[in-house]
């Protein structure tokens, strides 16, 4: 170890003799204060203008634009310059014939001078941890083990590109070469894990090999013992290699001999690499302040109630639009999707299924004119190079699962115990399911999912179509993630006329009946109530009164005709609604509504209580306190003549009734207003109605769903610097500490070059 050292202490003296030493570190100091201080600075502007700061820590340091995210993109370009001459200025000079004939190890070598420049790359850390000091004392409640875990990643990465600058320098005598060289390997492993992805466990071979992307769980703050073992296991990888290549240089070795000892080592390093990388030998440790990185408490209370296996099937159909997210060449990052789940459930086992079918694809098909779907795949995998053992038909996949309900669409089936549920791709940006909805697809595995049946038969909204009013889009819209059929909910429909209740409905909705409702339907809700089941009832002015049967037994009812107030923006049946004042969090609770987004009803009956009937009437949502009048629906305005007529103030619009019924707590929900809920107000923009919507479903679901996934508010949300502190610590940081540098390695090599 002694010699290690001064071998190591040696290259040392060796490199800051030189002047690409200093100018690397002047470099790299102003470029990272730069970038530091850039966004110190922009932060600081913003938060004077009166702009939220939020989770400043993660967006400083780490994320799309932080000061660690960026200068990972860098390191590769200054190691090269570093390593190049490690070995093949040796080898240039003559002076390896001296170390081989020394009674030093090879060994001994190639560890020293990667010793030296290991410490010379700490160098780096200490400049970003310099950066890090300086933001402690500028972000209020800066999330420091976050930080470090950055700073761990980072070191980490640049160890192990001055292993392989090592290796390349040991082959050849020309510096230049040795630098570009290395520059040829990192890219090259770059790009590795994107190569052969179709190929049955050589995928897994090249996935691992891959540094792209490595560190950046570290910079987001998860530490993940694979990553760890990949850079230590790569950096040993190329260490090993320089080492046997200069022992060629001694020892008289048969090509055979070489050969084997090459092939040793890359087998027991990629083993290791596939072994250290498996779920089940995987460990985390999340460095982050509010545990960003891992499941919320909520998922975790599911993951730890599921024991045995879980299987994951994924059906492809090749016409789908989202079919790239899961081909052979795309699963090791599907994979990845799931490693949160992984991390917990290591017995997860992952299957895909291949098929084609008509799709939704309209894109395909019209590029595609005149080709069938056995055709238009026959091109795809032939145009694509696709290589898939088994695809299925529309008759075969018709024998394993029937996807005609899901539109032939790219989904997957979860399996537990026995039971099974969908688990689905989305219409939106990200596409590929969430915690939230992974969450929810395990609890359904694991508890009851909660049942809403819609009553039809009186030409009440539809949960199957489109169009303004109806309810596709909050219930069961299948592309939309956040409808409530992807949020753990099962939705169906009855005609209530006809057919009796079904048994495990949870939650019955009537919604708007357009005609008197038939005694049998009436006498079909008596009872469901009387039996303590859960309710919502929504009315339309026009035609509340199908309604009267059900509402006097509750012993309430509603306003004759449309509640108004005079605006100057908005028609008068647009009513500015607020939500009831200090409404007790056990009846039901309410996501906090931080930007104050209004929840209107258009064209809305007022709500009244007509007697007791043993239900607790909790008003939800009110008119505000302007005046309010009754009036036809469609008036233009509010005539004066309307004015002169009484009014009201803070009439309750939405209402819950609850009661304690055979030991458990009866809901229901009465509004006068069927469009809240319908698919033009749930897609109205800068609106509040779609999160109370979701808010009572999770109270008929006794909170089980949706699944709650908000995490702890972030407190690094202040900058605690001032505009003229970040101006001086720019002069001082950008431009007298690199000065400070270029001084001290001038007097360095001045003082060399004098002796």
């Amino acid at each position: 170890m002694k010699t290690i050292y001064r071998i190591a202490k040696t290259e040392l003296n060796t490199m800051f003799y030189s002047p690409v030493a200093w100018v690397v570190l002047v470099i790299f100091s102003i470029q990272s204060n730069w970038k530091f201080f850039e966004l110190i600075e922009r932060f600081e502007k913003s938060q004077k203008l009166g702009n939220d700061m939020n989770n400043l820590s993660h967006v400083i340091f780490s994320g799309f634009m932080g000061l660690f995210t960026e200068m990972q993109t860098y390191l590769y370009l200054y190691v090269p310059l570093l390593t190049m001459g490690l070995v093949s200025r040796e080898i240039n000079s003559g002076s390896i014939k001296l170390l081989f004939s020394s009674p030093i190890k090879i060994k001994e070598i190639v560890l020293g001078k990667y010793l030296a420049i290991a410490a010379y790359c700490s160098l780096f850390v200490v400049i970003l941890g310099l950066q890090v000091v300086i933001a402690y004392f500028s972000v209020d409640n800066l999330d420091l083990k976050f930080t470090i875990s950055g700073l761990i990643g980072l070191y980490l990465l640049v160890c192990t590109y001055a292993a392989i600058g090592l290796f390349m320098s040991c082959l050849t005598s020309y510096q230049v070469v040795a630098a570009i060289s290395t520059l040829v390997v990192l890219a090259g492993l770059n790009f590795i894990g994107k190569l052969w992805q179709d190929v049955e466990f050589v995928k897994d071979i090249t996935y691992f090999l891959s540094i792209s992307g490595r560190a950046n769980e570290m910079l987001e703050g998860l530490l993940i013992s694979k990553d760890i073992f990949y850079f230590i296991l790569v950096s040993t990888l190329f260490i090993g290699l320089s080492i046997y290549k200069l022992q060629t240089g001694r020892d008289a070795q048969s090509m055979g001999q070489r050969v084997a000892k090459y092939t040793a080592l890359i087998t027991v390093v990629l083993a290791l690499g596939y072994i250290t990388s498996r779920a089940s030998l995987t460990l985390y440790y999340d460095m982050t302040r509010t545990k960003d990185r891992t499941l919320t408490a909520a998922s975790l209370d599911i993951v730890k109630k599921i024991e045995g296996p879980v299987k994951i099937v994924t059906y492809v159909n090749l016409l789908d639009i989202n079919y790239a997210m899961a081909m052979p060449y795309s699963q090791n990052y599907d994979l990845a999707r799931f490693e949160q789940y992984t991390r917990f459930l290591p017995q997860i086992e992952m299957q895909y299924v291949y098929y084609y079918d008509t799709s939704n694809n309209e894109a395909l098909y019209a590029q595609n004119p005149g080709l069938n779907d056995k055709q238009l795949t026959d091109k795809m995998i032939e145009t694509q190079g696709l290589k898939i053992k088994k695809i299925y038909s529309p008759a075969e996949i018709k024998k394993i699962i029937d996807l005609g309900p899901e539109q032939n669409r790219v989904v997957r089936t979860v399996e537990y115990n026995g039971q099974k549920t969908f688990l689905r791709m989305y219409d939106d940006m990200f596409k590929a399911p969430s915690e939230r909805e992974i969450s929810a697809a395990l609890k359904r595995l694991i508890v009851p999912a909660p049942k809403i049946v819609f009553a039809t038969g009186n030409m009440e909204r539809s949960v199957d179509k489109n169009g303004d009013k109806n309810y596709k889009t909050g219930f069961n819209e299948i592309t939309f993630r956040f409808s409530l059929i992807n949020q753990g909910f099962d939705v169906a429909s009855v005609d209530i006329n006809a057919q009796n209740i079904p048994e495990n409905t949870n939650i019955l909705i009537i919604a708007d009946p357009k005609t008197q409702l038939s005694q049998g339907a009436i006498d079909r809700i008596s009872k469901y109530i009387d039996e303590g089941k859960n309710l919502m009832l929504l009315a339309e002015p026009e035609t509340n009164s199908a309604l009267a049967a059900i509402t006097d037994k509750l012993g309430i009812g509603f306003t004759k005709q449309t509640l108004v107030q005079e605006s100057e923006i908005n028609s008068p049946d647009y009513l500015v609604t607020e939500f009831q004042r200090n409404i007790d969090p056990a009846l039901i609770k309410f996501s906090p509504n931080p930007n104050n987004s209004p929840i209107p009803l258009l064209g809305s009956s007022g709500i009244k209580i007509i007697k007791d009937t043993g239900f607790k009437v909790t008003p939800l949502l009110k008119t505000n306190n302007q005046p309010a009048w009754e009036s036809q629906t469609g008036i233009p305005s509010v005539s004066p003549e309307l004015k002169n007529q009484p009014s009201v103030k803070s009439v309750p619009l939405v209402a819950a009734l609850t009661r304690n019924s055979k030991g458990k707590s009866q809901k229901i929900i009465v509004a006068g207003d069927a469009d809240f809920m319908g698919n033009a107000e749930l897609s109205r923009g800068g609106s509040g109605t779609f999160q109370f919507v979701t808010d009572i479903f999770s109270w008929f679901s006794n909170y089980e769903f949706p699944i709650d996934t908000t995490r702890p508010e972030n407190i690094d949300k202040k900058l605690t610097i001032t505009s003229n502190q970040v101006f001086i610590s720019k002069i001082v940081f950008i431009g007298l500490f690199p000065l400070l540098i270029i001084l001290s390695g001038a007097f360095i090599l001045i003082r060399r070059n004098r002796r």
